[in-house]
């Protein structure tokens, strides 16, 4: 089995797309190129099989095509986390067991899925599916989208548990960064879920991003990344200026939609979703085209 590469905890981990033909199979030509594309921009790791990634309409088999077909391209150079997203303890616990096996150096783990979990609940399906795994474990905090809020009180106890080293952290209370480094110092790694915040998480000390148009504009998202982390604010803040309407697609329902529109006008995907998402109307596209054409007429040529 393969030894798994340890996991910094900081920079821009996209939450990759998973790539479909017209017939709503895996294109792992397509997905390959688009992850491809990515590590040439300078990413520095990935998370498979998230939200942005379709994983509630992914069957385990493909998620261990994805997986292995990720491992392959990073070729060690950059860590692959796998998303566990799931309704309950036991089931977590054997995503966690798969992913293990099949190679990934680490995961993200969202608290149960469906189920409204009290606090207490929620620490210990998190605690009980870290302690079942030696790999390294990002924690998803997304209280708008999953209606649990991973507290700080929380996270106190959660990080008894060695394995557990950061928090994707989508609250969209930027402020919460600072809350986070305050208490828990350099024993927890923050990395922003949120594209249309991550430069002030990180000006505020997030380590990452967990971005989302980093799948069409892979170089515009590192260069803001590496930007804010040399402290360039000014250049950080033009760039954002550019990128922002791009950005605040992905806060729509429709994320992966928007995105995967995206990622047609940058050659970097197939555009094809699976049900029960639908395409785009036309007005919905018509839209996005709107701000698409603007940006590419004044995509900034980056130099950092």
């Amino acid at each position: 089995m393969r030894k798994p590469i340890k996991i910094p905890w900081k920079g821009v981990y996209p939450a990759i797309t998973t790539q479909f033909n017209p017939q709503s199979k895996l294109n792992l030509v397509a997905f390959s190129n688009n992850l491809k594309a990515q590590i040439s921009a300078g990413i520095h790791g990935v998370v498979l099989g998230g939200s942005l990634g379709e994983a509630s309409t992914l069957q385990q088999v493909e998620k261990t095509r994805l997986l292995k077909k990720a491992l392959s391209i990073c070729n060690n150079k950059i860590p692959v986390l796998v998303n566990i997203a799931e309704s309950s303890t036991l089931n977590a616990i054997r995503a966690a067991e798969l992913a293990q096996y099949g190679g990934a150096d680490g995961l993200m783990l969202l608290p149960p899925m469906r189920y409204k979990a009290t606090e207490h609940e929620t620490v210990e399906f998190l605690k009980d599916v870290a302690q079942s795994t030696p790999l390294p474990i990002m924690l998803y905090n997304n209280p708008v989208d999953y209606k649990i809020n991973i507290s700080l009180d929380m996270l106190e106890s959660l990080i008894e548990v060695p394995n557990i080293q950061a928090i994707k952290e989508s609250s969209r209370d930027v402020t919460n960064v600072q809350r986070i480094n305050a208490r828990f110092g350099d024993r927890i790694h923050i990395l922003c879920g949120v594209d249309t915040i991550a430069l002030e998480s990180m000006v505020l000390g997030a380590q990452g991003w967990v971005a989302g148009l980093c799948n069409a504009f892979p170089t515009e998202t590192v260069a803001l990344y590496e930007l804010a982390k040399k402290n360039e604010i000014q250049k950080a803040q033009q760039l954002l200026s550019w990128f922002l309407p791009l950005l605040e697609l992905d806060l729509s329902p429709q994320l992966v939609q928007n995105i995967k529109h995206c990622e047609l006008t940058t050659q970097m995907g197939t555009g094809f979703v699976r049900k029960p998402r639908l395409p785009l109307s036309d007005d919905q596209k018509f839209e996005i085209d709107k701000i698409l054409k603007k940006a590419m007429k004044k995509r900034p040529n980056i130099s950092i």
